[in-house]
């Protein structure tokens, strides 16, 4: 028994290292491209800022995560498969039960993102997840070229990204995930649609309450906006100006998506009288943007009451709307039987809007 414990332990290490290689290794990190002129790295920090489609993406959209500043790649102790999988879908692996989850951001410019998302363990060692994130930008008024001036219509715009989950626990030390994420976004009279993938895996060492996790993230095809708003009158060539004007259609130029790989550590000692501390950390390197160094800590009193912090580096904050801190807490509160509800709360203070707030509640059957 003690042979075949020890086999398993040595595999998953090798599994999370061979994972964390050829993710590092892949075209995504290692292609040369020419920015602006001069060379530059897809993973060369911040090389590529601002040249990637659907941003929304990076956004976490749980309050848990938010508070510890997104370094949950790794998991930990006491979290929700729910809340772990948007870090890393092997993170999943981490529900044994039903559960289900309501998440509430209010972003910046009075921006609402609603986050919808239920798990279910499938067999022993497995579960699945279905995920929906749906952007509110309200009505916004139309402006043209041709008629600047704040007019009367209004326009939409909707971002949906829905997502599906599996994860499995390998052995009783390896968990690995994946998520197939649909992207949809619609802007007045275009839209655009991408199909991404999430891949993960995470690694507990032993007793010693430390756990490790790796991930790759919105690894898909380009993202390209179509429809009649792309179309416009205008004359070509030489006509006269008198001229009836031609019905042009414009090709919009494909985006790629921010792809970025997640590299966490977790450590979770009991400190008595019913408490546990929880220390994280986590890298992420992004291939569009400056790679970020996140810091965390968790406080818990007998599985009721949790305070959070955290602080996400980059090399250029004043880059961001960020400062790089976030707090937060949480109560769990028991309905009967096996049934909880937790309720959890995260600010992140921003330097030029509001603070940006997470409201989420997770009820397990």
């Amino acid at each position: 028994m003690y042979g075949k414990m020890e086999k398993a332990k040595y595999l998953g290490f090798g599994l999370l290292v061979f994972c964390l290689i050829g993710l590092t290794a892949s075209p995504a990190y290692s292609q040369e491209e020419d920015i602006g002129g001069g060379g530059g790295s897809l993973g060369e920090s911040g090389s590529r800022a601002g040249s990637a489609g659907a941003l929304e993406l990076l956004v976490p959209l749980t309050a848990r995560s938010t508070a510890l500043a997104g370094a949950t790649a790794s998991g930990m102790a006491g979290l929700s498969g729910l809340e772990a999988l948007y870090a890393n879908p092997a993170g999943l692996a981490l529900n044994t039960r039903t559960t289900a989850m309501f998440s509430r951001l209010e972003y910046v410019a009075d921006i609402g993102v609603n986050y919808l998302a239920i798990a279910q363990p499938v067999g022993s060692n497995s579960s699945i997840a279905l995920t929906i994130a749906a952007w509110d930008f309200g009505d916004l008024f139309t402006q043209t070229e041709f008629a600047p001036e704040i007019s009367d219509l209004t326009f939409n715009v909707s971002y949906i990204t829905a997502g599906l989950t599996y994860a499995r626990q390998l052995t009783d030390r390896v968990a690995a995930g994946i998520t197939v994420k649909i992207i949809s976004e619609t802007i007045a009279d275009v839209s655009a649609s991408a199909t991404a993938f999430d891949a993960g895996m995470t690694y507990i060492v032993g007793e010693s309450g430390l756990r490790l996790g790796v991930s790759l993230k919105n690894v898909g095809n380009e993202l390209q906006y179509s429809g009649s708003g792309l179309i416009q009158q205008a004359q070509i060539g030489n006509q006269e100006p008198t001229a009836n004007t031609n019905a042009l259609a414009f090709e919009a130029e494909g985006v790629q998506l921010p792809t970025l790989l997640n590299f966490g550590v977790s450590y979770t000692r009991d400190m008595g009288a019913a408490s546990t501390v929880t220390l994280l950390g986590n890298f992420r390197s992004n291939s569009f943007d400056q790679d970020q160094y996140a810091f965390a800590l968790e406080y818990g009193f007998q599985d009721l009451f949790y305070l959070r912090g955290g602080y996400q580096a980059t090399e250029d904050l004043d880059e961001t709307m960020y400062t790089g801190l976030s707090y937060g807490a949480g109560i769990n509160v028991n309905l009967g039987g096996t049934t909880q509800l937790r309720i959890d709360y995260s600010i992140v203070p921003t330097d030029f809007f509001d603070d940006v707030q997470y409201f989420t509640a997770i009820i397990t059957l």
